[in-house]
């Protein structure tokens, strides 16, 4: 796994090199490569309320993730615990993490000039709490159905719902409005062209499909160890104690996919294909 991060660090250090070489020799040259879209590289993406939204929703889920590691790292979930308190814990914090998503969302969605804000804050809400509510829906329907001791009570049920009716909801939009509030505006260093340029016709490897598989191949290898365990802890095969090294995997894990975001999309761009915005997401 070390071997694997410093190997990536060698690949971008090397590509940071061709980086600066292509600079030099595109001064020099006419405009070709990356510096023709210059001026649609900056240019909205189409969608721009759900990209908010999948950025706001993915923001309150890095924060729970880090919550989670953190309170697992100060032990807090031991083996002598019951595996409720892990699961409280991970609704608790789910729940007050929403003022990430609500203030992520609605600011940068305010950048991109924006104007329905309140419906913006509503699909970062049913983004990813929508299909997480239909899913375990079915899921509770079915085991009290076959008669599961998995099943929910309909106590429980009652307290998930005031939990999110009066906490998680009001959170989610106060952080809306101080996101709206304290919006500044977007300021991008290049202007942006009137009409968009056209993407010249691409090889196939250069498509969406074929760029996510290859950008997840690596951030896969990082934490494909730990996964069996995490899934097995999850099916209630075991009970998951190594939280320090899950810590480490996972920061590992942000790294490594942070370095093929920036290399990939360099390699978009010098491809002349300015739509970059969704595949960095």
């Amino acid at each position: 796994m070390l071997r694997l991060l410093f190997f990536q660090c060698m690949k971008s250090e090397r590509n940071l090199g061709d980086v600066e070489e292509d600079i030099l020799s595109y001064n020099k040259q006419e405009e070709i490569g990356w510096k023709n879209v210059r001026g649609d590289v900056f240019r909205f993406p189409q969608h721009k309320s759900l990209f908010a939204a999948a950025l706001g929703a993915g923001n309150q889920l890095l924060i729970l993730s880090l919550a989670i590691l953190g309170l697992g790292v100060l032990g807090f979930f031991q083996p002598y615990m019951q595996l409720g308190v892990f699961w409280n814990a991970l609704i608790i914090v789910y729940a007050v993490t929403s003022v990430v998503s609500g203030y992520t969302s609605v600011s940068f969605y305010s950048q991109l000039e924006g104007t329905n804000w309140m419906k913006n804050l509503i699909l970062t809400g049913g983004l990813y709490f929508g299909p997480l509510f239909v899913t375990f829906t079915f899921l509770d329907i079915v085991a009290t159905f076959y008669g599961s001791t998995t099943a929910l009570p309909l106590r429980a049920i009652v307290m998930l719902s005031l939990l999110w009716i009066f906490i998680a909801s009001p959170l989610h939009l106060l952080g809306g409005i101080i996101g709206k509030t304290r919006m500044s505006e977007f300021q991008a260093p290049c202007k942006t062209a009137k009409t968009p340029r056209d993407i010249p016709k691409l090889r196939w490897y250069r498509g969406v499909l074929p760029q996510m598989a290859l950008a997840g191949i690596l951030p896969f290898s990082v934490v494909y160890i730990q996964l069996y365990y995490i899934l097995a802890s999850v099916w209630g095969l075991r009970f998951y104690t190594v939280y320090s090294i899950l810590s480490i995997v996972f920061f590992l894990l942000l790294i490594m996919t942070a370095l093929v975001s920036v290399a990939l999309t360099y390699f978009q761009l010098a491809a002349e294909d300015h739509q970059w915005w969704w595949r960095y997401v």
